[in-house]
């Protein structure tokens, strides 16, 4: 079964498809069809799943980019190397590009189309469960700086995403916890029923049943898609799908980008999130805890990592995007269920809370 739903953006609307063999099946590329196409992808993604893409679309080698896995390869010289392929390759501003791949893909893909002659379209295909409820929807795009993560980037909306959960199948465990972060960062900001259902379903998802995980991947994607098409430039509401990820992106920043996936250190930071919450009176205890058992149950972490210390945490969150007139602004929950966007706390209460956690794993 194929589930289709709209991203209502105007001009800039497009359909996200969910469903198993989308890939194989040439009429989900309509968009493409007539155009000149080049493709971008990963190796690890390119060993498995770019000969189905490669077939249906009739397409040659030469019009193929494969570039190294992971974080690395967001980054300023990387995206220099897709652009001068494409310059190369003298890709027309009709032309589309296709980017098949997880989050880094979809973000160097993205922000290289938003750059190229000033913008051309491109296809989101998302491979990891990360990118199909969350970083496929919506048009951020971005690479990486030393000093923040997405720093570099521009929205530039996709013309279609096609989210084929068949892929789901090959990704590595680790993979496949990182994207259920992403799940429950969707529970936690907005949805206290949904939440109530990951805990129901967690063996389930974790075995990835297919029948449980498209309904799973359908719900994220319409949250995101309603909110999107409310603030589609992250000047208020959308801001909340950052739950987790001012930590979150400290952590990646300092330890590395790559040492901690992406869902990895959001989950950590939704646990800081989720008790900076309660330390301000705003969650109760019994709710913090909540949330935590729910993402450690899920084999995500809960805790920064214990060389972190409190110090290192406010210098990657002073660069934080949603900082506004020299103040830091936080996604924090006031319930399970509603998350706001609020600087409503004092750096005193944040620098002890962070001195607490960082000593209490330390130890």
């Amino acid at each position: 079964m194929t589930r289709t739903l709209q991203v209502d953006l105007g001009v800039r609307s497009y359909p996200i498809r969910i469903g198993p063999g989308l890939l194989a099946n040439p009429a989900e590329f309509a968009v493409c069809a007539g155009r000149p196409i080049l493709l971008l992808t990963d190796r690890n993604v390119a060993d498995l799943h770019l000969p189905t893409v490669q077939q249906a679309l009739g397409l040659a080698d030469e019009r193929i980019l494969v570039v190294d896995a992971g974080e690395s390869a967001k980054q300023f010289v990387v995206l220099e190397q897709v652009l001068d392929w494409m310059l190369g390759a003298r890709l027309p501003r009709d032309g589309v590009l296709i980017a098949l791949g997880g989050g880094v893909i979809g973000d160097l893909g993205g922000f290289a189309a938003a750059v190229y002659q000033r913008g051309i379209d491109f296809l989101q295909i998302p491979t990891s469960l990360l990118a199909q409820v969350d970083s496929s929807v919506g048009g951020k795009t971005a690479i990486n700086h030393p000093l923040g993560k997405n720093m570099i980037g521009a929205f530039h909306q996709p013309r279609a995403v096609l989210a084929d959960t068949e892929v789901l199948k090959t990704l590595p465990e680790r993979e496949w916890l990182a994207g259920l972060a992403e799940v429950i960062k969707y529970a936690l900001l907005g949805d206290a029923d949904f939440l109530t259902k990951l805990e129901q379903q967690r063996e389930r998802l974790l075995a990835r049943e297919g029948d449980a995980v498209a309904p799973v991947i359908e719900h994220c994607c319409r949250m995101k898609a309603a909110i999107v098409a409310q603030d589609e430039r992250e000047s208020g509401q959308r801001a909340l799908l950052n739950l987790g990820h001012t930590f979150g992106h400290a952590i990646e920043a300092e330890m590395g980008y790559g040492q901690w996936l992406h869902g990895e250190a959001v989950a950590a930071g939704m646990v800081m999130a989720a008790e900076f919450s309660s330390k301000l009176g705003w969650l109760s205890a019994d709710d913090a805890q909540r949330a935590k058992a729910l993402i450690q149950s899920y084999g995500l972490p809960i805790q920064p990592p214990s060389t972190m210390t409190a110090q290192q945490f406010q210098q990657h969150m002073a660069l934080d995007k949603k900082v506004a007139a020299g103040k830091l602004r936080l996604i924090l929950l006031q319930q399970l269920g509603h998350a706001v966007l609020t600087d409503d706390f004092s750096p005193a209460a944040l620098q002890h809370y962070l001195a607490q956690a960082c000593e209490a794993q330390a130890a």
